[in-house]
């Protein structure tokens, strides 16, 4: 069996290329996500940064700890404490201390100007010594008004210049008396140990050149305190956790990519298989007719399926690993990976690979080689093209389970928890079965479609249009093979970027529906808080109601084993948040929140009006809070609000406010916008500001989404053109019988081409009844949570997927089809087939 497949594969090698391009192609890709995933598993060994030179460091305890019945859980603080003043005196008894105040400043042009390449922040020049900063120019600041600055790659500021520096106190001209090299982990301004505790009251931790012990004994037990030496005064760095959180983004954007790749593969791989042995339907007649018995035909195709398996699977790894590295600095220029993300040794990817493109070459060629055994001697003698027998029982039923289940679990999700349809999770995987289900139901749908697609075509005069209806719809086999890879496609590009883009325009009309503010001024970056003065200059306004929120934390401890954290606004007062807002009420009042209640929403397990709720607040304090409101979940962003006492340690980072129906608008808007020039801070109408921040994903988020179509998108056009490169070099002999009733070659080429793009239409009507489900369901999801929005279809990436598709589909079937009508149609009329 193997010497006779190894002879049909030579005979028939255009088949065979086809599906070894194909499979090497599909295990290139898992290989190289597979590789990029494995990477994400191990973050890079890092030092101390900041306080290398430092010999310990106290800080507040940035980490919260229950004991629960099943061990102790922990968590991370949003606001740990600062450290007390009396207690940074007590420790300078000990040995010598210097005080850290770290604080958001911003320069304008910071990336020209100074090279940064992250956020700037603040710092007192006095625990310099205890960092790697060291002068490079100039001398250390010594009066009010002088900063020292870190200069990165590209930096253009000089000792003695003037730049203008936002600072918590407000924008201001400072000089620069010194310079220090950007050290890489922070881009920072220093100021004088003074005017950094004046701009920052707050102490955020101390240094001290003692003995550990002797602090440890100072501080005595229950201060709150962290005491850090060794390795573990990395938890003082800026933004310790950054390498580990950075892979989480990257891990699942790699997991999706390599889900959807597998499963692209495994789709594509599988229709191939069976569509090269379903064109074979003839030769396997002949050799039952030369006396082959039904197992011999099995073992025959299944040898030839092991051995395409075998080669395509290891060149598909060696494509993999070459393409591995490359699309891991791709991320990392786009910024979708850190700038160190590098594709490691492991070699566990490439085994997986492997041996699933070879099950994929074996399980795809099983159920076909089934029915090449059952073929009867007497299909040799066929001259029939029309084919018969694509759908029996057994696919029929198979379809059905899959699609029903595919749909049962969509409509389970929005019956417990439409929530979960709008999880990235959820939306991407839903598709899968509903894409399966199509591509199994496709040979009855296609010929229907057909008919209907090409109706008018069809009417018009010339042949063409009816030929190709004819065509399509007699070769069901071929159409369906033709039509899968762009199901797929379709289906993926309107999924995953329609759903986003609905998403993202839901989050916007929520928002819009919830603000009763006229302006809304925000800090920016995560972290940063506004300036005092602005704050003070906004509710000195006459005629407005100011509601000043900061971001925080709190942290549940859920059926006594698992602490959960949920990100919290701490307002003014519940009375300004209800003249600024239009929250999503379901219970309670929100004017009822003071400084011994909380607003949850019905995640919560808790939320009965009036209940007391144990928590931990930011800064790490227990507290017992009365439940005064309760919101809808929404779609996701209607999160919890406490008052500003228990947020402790987090500075005012929005401002929402609302101008009085008798008040001069005008006047309010000039000083408004007065006092953000004056502090450094953009002044943005209610419209202007949710513009600018909700109806869009992240850069990441979006080169991620890419990232994946365009996978799916190659490949499915590399598995498009083997189909199609191996159904036309198979119909030579019906170009022929064209050409001897008279038509032209470009006639016949032309026919070739409309034919194919009636194909590719088939597979784009197929796959965006596959999306209109999908889509239909978040639709659904958000109506179930009170949210009124319409579908956003991506029209431009769907257009552009569907044209390439088109254009892949054209090129692959005339290009063979113009080389084999250089032949004289008679030979080819003769040619065996």
């Amino acid at each position: 069996m193997l010497s006779l497949a190894l002879r049909g594969m030579r005979t028939r090698w255009v088949t065979f290329v086809g599906s070894f391009v194909a499979l090497a192609l599909g295990v290139g890709l898992i290989a190289t996500t597979g590789l990029a995933l494995a990477a994400t598993f191990d973050a890079p060994e890092r030092g101390t940064e900041r306080f290398a030179a430092a010999r310990v460091v106290v800080q507040g305890t940035d980490e919260l700890k229950a004991d629960t019945p099943i061990g102790v859980r922990t968590s991370k603080l949003t606001s740990p404490r600062a450290v007390p003043e009396k207690l940074a005196d007590k420790l300078a008894t000990v040995g010598p201390v210097a005080e850290d105040r770290t604080f958001p400043v911003s320069v304008p042009d910071a990336d020209r100007r100074v090279g940064a390449d992250t956020a700037l922040v603040g710092h007192s020049w006095a625990v310099a010594a205890a960092t790697p900063y060291r002068l490079t120019s100039g001398r250390a600041p010594a009066a009010p008004g002088e900063v020292v600055v870190t200069t990165g790659p590209g930096a253009q500021v000089r000792t003695g210049d003037r730049i203008q520096v936002v600072t918590p106190g407000g924008a201001g001209t400072r000089t620069v008396v010194g310079t220090v090299p950007a050290a890489g982990f922070e881009s920072a301004v220093f100021f004088t140990a003074a005017e950094a505790a004046r701009l920052s009251p707050r102490i955020d931790r101390v240094t001290v050149d003692a003995d550990p012990a002797a602090v440890r004994a100072a501080l005595g037990t229950g201060s709150g305190m962290a005491v850090l030496t060794g390795d573990d005064r990395r938890r003082a760095d800026p933004d310790p956790d950054r390498d580990e959180e950075a892979l989480v983004s990257v891990n699942a954007l790699l997991g999706t990519a390599a889900g959807i790749t597998a499963f692209v593969s495994v789709f594509v791989v599988a229709s191939t298989f069976t569509f090269a042995v379903a064109q074979r339907r003839r030769e396997f007649g002949l050799l039952r007719m030369a006396g082959a018995t039904p197992g011999q035909v099995r073992r025959m195709v299944c040898a030839e399926a092991l051995v395409i398996g075998v080669l395509a699977s290891a060149a598909g790894c060696r494509l993999g690993r070459w393409a591995a590295p490359r699309l891991a600095s791709w991320m990392s220029g786009q910024g979708i990976a850190p700038a160190w993300f590098r594709i490691g040794e492991q070699a566990w990817p490439l085994h997986v690979a492997f041996w699933t493109g070879l099950t994929v070459a074996l399980c795809g060629v099983v159920v076909a080689s089934f029915r090449a055994g059952r073929t009867g001697p007497t299909a040799a003698l066929r001259e029939s093209a029309v084919d018969s027998g694509t759908m029996p029982w057994s696919r029929l039923l198979v379809a059905a389970a899959v699609l029903l289940t595919g749909l049962g679990l969509l409509v389970t999700a929005l019956v417990e928890n439409p929530g979960d349809v709008l999880k990235r999770k959820t939306y991407i995987t839903q598709p899968m079965l509903l894409i399966v289900a199509m591509a199994l139901l496709a040979p009855v749908l296609v010929r229907p479609l057909t008919r209907l697609l090409t109706w008018l075509p069809a009417r018009l005069p010339g042949a063409v249009g009816m030929l190709a209806r004819e065509n399509a719809a007699a070769g069901v086999r071929r159409t369906a093979a033709v039509a899968a890879p762009v199901i797929i496609t379709v289906a993926l590009a309107c999924s995953l970027m329609g759903t986003t883009a609905t998403i993202n325009e839901a989050k916007a009309t929520e928002a819009r529906t919830q603000t009763r503010a006229d302006y809304v001024v925000s800090a920016g970056d995560a972290g940063r808080a506004l300036p005092a003065g602005f704050v003070r200059a906004a509710r000195a306004v006459p005629g407005v109601t100011v509601s000043t929120s900061r971001s925080t934390g709190v942290t549940v401890l859920e059926e006594g084993t698992a602490l959960v954290r949920s990100e919290a606004r701490a307002v003014s007062s519940g009375r300004e948040l209800s003249e600024v807002s239009r929250l999503p009420v379901v219970a309670g009042k929100l004017t009822d929140l003071d400084d011994d209640s909380i607003v949850v929403n019905e995640e919560w397990l808790t939320t009965r009006v009036g209940d007391r709720v144990p928590v931990w607040l930011g800064d790490g304090r227990k507290a017992n809070l009365r439940i005064a409101a309760v919101l809808s979940i929404g779609t996701g962003n209607n999160g919890v609000y406490l008052t500003a006492r228990n947020a402790a340690g987090a500075g005012i980072d929005r401002v929402d406010i609302k101008v009085a129906a008798d008040a001069d608008r005008a006047a309010v808007d000039r000083r408004l916008r007065a006092a953000g020039e004056a502090s450094g801070v953009e002044v943005l109408g209610a419209g202007q500001w949710i513009d600018a921040h909700y109806p869009r994903s992240s850069e990441s988020t979006r080169l991620g989404l890419l990232m994946i179509l365009a996978i799916a998108l190659v490949y499915t056009g590399i598995a498009l053109a083997n189909t199609l490169v191996m159904a036309t070099t198979d119909r030579v002999r019906d170009l022929a019988a064209l050409r001897l009733t008279g038509a032209t070659k470009p006639q016949v080429l032309r026919l070739v081409a409309v034919e194919s793009v009636m194909v590719v239409a088939v597979g784009a009507v197929l796959g965006a009844a596959v999306s209109a489900v999908n889509l239909l369901g978040v639709r659904t999801a958000l109506g179930l949570l009170d949210v009124r929005s319409t579908i956003v279809v991506p029209w431009p990436t769907v257009g552009a997927v569907i044209a390439a598709s088109a254009l892949l589909a054209v090129l692959a079937a005339t290009l063979p089809a113009s080389f084999a009508l250089r032949t004289r149609p008679v030979e080819l009329a003769g040619m065996r087939a």
